[in-house]
């Protein structure tokens, strides 16, 4: 696993973005992390060019103003963003909408477990995986 990980995440319920961070601590307690409430925040955090860039986006798919699927498509398009791997984390388990945004470039469609443990193995499986371009977690 490298060291000094940063991982940026954007999702609009508290409880899930803490849940997420707490299990992410439990993989590597020396992330970084970067947080946004909602898509329009997300944005303005990403673009701005005095942010330390993550090694991870993390984008829940249902965020207001903005959506997770807006910020991909603006990720993807910015010559900044679009080399860091981005990994839709959403309470959906639309198979459609998995497929759509590894189309358009998410590297990995996460749905949001129900057990809480999950997520530790989730991220200790992303966490320790080499992600390039057009790279997907099967």
């Amino acid at each position: 696993m490298k060291e000094n990980i940063t991982i940026f995440i954007a999702d609009d319920d508290e409880d899930d973005r803490n849940l997420f961070i707490d299990s992410a601590k439990e993989v590597n307690k020396d992330i970084n992390f970067i947080t946004a409430s909602d898509g329009q925040e997300a944005m303005r955090i990403l673009k701005d060019e005095r942010t330390l860039l993550p090694d991870y986006i993390f984008l829940d798919l249902r965020m207001p103003r903005i959506s997770g699927r807006q910020c991909l498509d603006e990720i993807i398009q910015d010559e900044r963003l679009r080399h860091i791997p981005v990994f839709i984390y959403t309470t959906s388990r639309d198979v459609k909408d998995s497929i759509e945004l590894g189309k358009k470039g998410a590297v990995h469609f996460i749905s949001k477990p129900e057990n809480p443990t999950d997520i530790y193995y989730i991220l200790s499986i992303v966490l320790n995986e080499e992600w390039g371009q057009n790279q997907t977690l099967n």
